[in-house]
C-alpha cells in the first residue's frame, strides 16, 4: 500500500454522530479514577518498608529493587508494545485487561513469602499499569476536541497525585498500626501480618473497577492516517519510526522536559517525608497525613489551572500553549519547592510546599497533550507509551537518587536533606524551563502544518459531498 508522503499526514473526518460533552467527562472520570488506584498500587510498599523487611529478612538493596527495578523497568518496557496494539485494537479493553493483572498481582503481594514471589507480583504490577496510559490518553483525544484537551487529559492525569496523596495517607496510618499491632485475623484468611492487609486493601478494589470500565465504549478514531486511496491505512513499524522522526525535535524537546519535571516530582514525593521526620521528628502517620493533603488538593488544582491556561492559550491562536504552560510550570516550581525544602521552620516548609504543588502540576496535563495534537491517531498510543518510556526511565532514576546522593557525597550530613532536594528540585527545574522554551519554534511548525493539512482535506471533502 502506498502511504501519502507529505507531512504531515492526512486526516480526513469520519460520519458520526457526536459523542455529548456529558458523557465524554463520565469516560475522563472513570479513566482518572483508575489511574489514581494504579497510583497507589505502586507507591503503598514504600511505607511498608520496616515490616517487610523484617518478615521477609530482606536487605535495603532488595527493597530498592522492589521499588524500583522490579516495576519501573518491566512498566517502562512493556509500554512499548502495550500502545502499539492499542493504536489497533480496542483501547477500553485493553485497559480493562491491565486493571485487572495488577489487581491480581497487587493482592497476591499480600501471600508473598520471599523477595522472589514478591519480585514477580511487583513486575505483573508494572505491566499492568503500562496498559492504562497509552490507551486512555488515545481515547480521552477521540472524545476530546483540541481546544478542550488539554483540561480533559489534566482531569485524568489528576490521577497522579490523588493516587500518590492516598498511598501516603493509607501507608502512613498502616505504619503507625504495624507498631501497635503486628498481626490481624480475617475470615477465610486466618491470622496474617498487619502490613498484608495494606496489599489487599488497595488490589480487592481493582476487580470492581473492571466491571465499572464496562460501562465506557470505544471511541471513533478520529484523524485517522490515510492511503492515497482514502483507505485507512495501517502503518509499519519503519512507516512509524518515520512519522515520528519527522516530529523528532518537538518529541525530544517535550520529553527531556518532562524528565525534569518528573525529577522534580519523584524528589519531594521520595525524599519529603523523610524530611519531615528526620528532621522535625514527625510519625509516618502525621508525615503522610499532611503531605497526602497537600499533594492530592494542591497538585490536582494545579493540573487544572494548566489545562485551562493551555485551553486558554489554545483559543487565542498560541499553537505553543503547552510548552508555555511548562515553562511557567518550572519556573514557579523552582522558586517555591527550593524555599520550602531550605527554610528550617516546619510550618513554612508546609506553607510554601503548597504553591510549589501547584506549579508542579500545571505541566503535566497539557504535555500529555501536546503530542496528541500533531500526531495522527494510528500513533497516538504509541508516541505516548515513548513519551512515559522516556519520562519514567529517567524521572523515576533521577528523582529518588539525586537527592541521596547530593547528601551522601557534597554534604557528607544526613541532616542536609533538605539542601540536598532544593538542590535536586533547582536544577530539574532549570533544565525543564530551558528545553520547553528551546522547543517552541520546531513545535509551532509541526502544529501548524497538522492542522493546515487537515483544515485542507476538510474543505475538499465537504466541497465533493455536495
Amino acid at each position: 500500500m502506498t502511504i501519502v508522503k507529505p507531512r504531515p499526514p492526512i486526516s480526513i473526518p469520519q460520519a458520526a454522530q457526536e459523542t455529548s460533552s456529558g458523557y465524554a467527562w463520565y469516560v475522563v472520570f472513570v479513566l482518572m479514577t483508575c489511574y489514581s488506584l494504579s497510583f497507589v498500587n505502586r507507591q503503598i510498599l514504600s511505607l511498608l518498608v520496616a515490616p517487610i523487611k523484617h518478615d521477609l529478612m530482606i536487605s535495603d538493596t532488595r527493597i530498592g529493587l522492589l521499588q524500583g527495578f522490579a516495576f519501573a523497568v518491566f512498566y517502562t518496557f512493556a509500554g512499548l508494545p502495550i500502545g502499539r496494539i492499542a493504536d489497533r485494537y480496542s483501547r477500553r479493553n485493553i485497559i480493562s485487561l491491565g486493571v485487572f493483572l495488577w489487581s491480581v498481582m497487587t493482592s497476591l503481594s499480600a501471600w508473598a513469602a520471599s523477595f522472589w514471589s514478591l519480585f514477580g507480583a511487583r513486575m505483573g504490577v508494572g505491566i499492568g499499569e503500562a496498559a492504562l496510559s497509552p490507551a486512555a490518553f488515545s481515547m480521552i483525544s477521540d472524545y476530546f476536541q483540541k481546544k478542550r484537551l488539554s483540561v480533559a487529559l489534566s482531569v485524568y492525569s489528576m490521577g497522579i497525585f490523588i493516587g500518590s496523596g492516598l498511598a501516603l495517607i493509607v501507608g502512613g496510618t498502616v505504619v503507625d498500626a504495624v507498631v501497635r499491632w503486628k498481626t490481624v485475623t480475617l475470615p477465610l484468611l486466618g491470622t496474617i501480618a498487619s502490613w498484608r492487609l495494606s496489599f489487599l486493601a488497595v488490589g480487592l478494589p481493582g476487580f470492581l473497577f473492571v466491571l465499572w470500565l464496562r460501562s465506557i465504549k470505544e471511541p471513533l478514531r478520529k484523524n485517522l492516517l490515510r492511503s492515497a486511496d482514502g483507505r485507512v491505512s495501517h502503518l509499519s513499524l519503519r512507516e512509524t519510526v518515520s512519522q515520528v522522526s519527522q516530529r523528532w525535535k518537538s518529541v525530544c524537546g517535550i520529553s527531556f522536559a518532562m524528565i525534569f519535571q518528573s525529577t522534580c516530582t519523584f524528589a519531594f514525593v521520595g525524599w519529603a517525608p523523610t524530611l519531615l521526620q528526620r528532621i522535625h521528628g514527625w510519625s509516618a502517620g502525621q508525615t503522610g497525613r499532611a503531605l497526602g493533603l497537600i499533594i492530592m488538593i494542591f497538585g490536582c488544582t494545579g493540573m487544572y489551572l494548566g489545562g485551562l491556561l493551555t485551553d486558554y492559550w489554545q483559543q487565542r491562536g498560541v499553537h505553543e500553549a503547552p510548552l508555555k504552560t511548562g515553562a511557567l510550570s518550572a519556573a514557579g516550581t523552582g522558586i517555591f519547592f527550593v524555599a520550602s525544602m531550605m527554610i528550617p521552620s516546619v510550618k513554612w516548609t508546609l506553607i510554601l510546599a503548597v504553591p510549589g504543588m501547584i506549579f508542579l502540576g500545571l505541566a503535566i496535563g497539557s504535555s500529555y497533550a501536546s503530542l496528541q495534537m500533531i500526531f495522527p491517531n494510528q500513533l497516538r498510543a504509541q508516541v505516548s507509551a515513548f513519551f512515559l518510556f522516556v519520562l519514567n526511565l529517567g524521572g523515576l532514576s533521577l528523582g529518588p537518587l539525586l537527592p541521596g546522593v547530593f547528601n551522601d557525597y557534597l554534604f557528607r550530613n544526613e541532616k542536609m536533606i533538605g539542601p540536598s532536594v532544593a538542590l535536586t528540585i533547582g536544577l530539574a527545574s532549570s533544565l525543564q524551563y530551558i528545553l520547553f522554551r528551546a522547543t517552541y519554534r520546531p513545535y509551532r511548525e509541526d502544529y501548524g502544518l497538522m492542522h493546515s493539512a487537515t483544515e485542507l482535506v476538510n474543505k475538499w471533502v465537504a466541497k465533493n459531498a455536495l
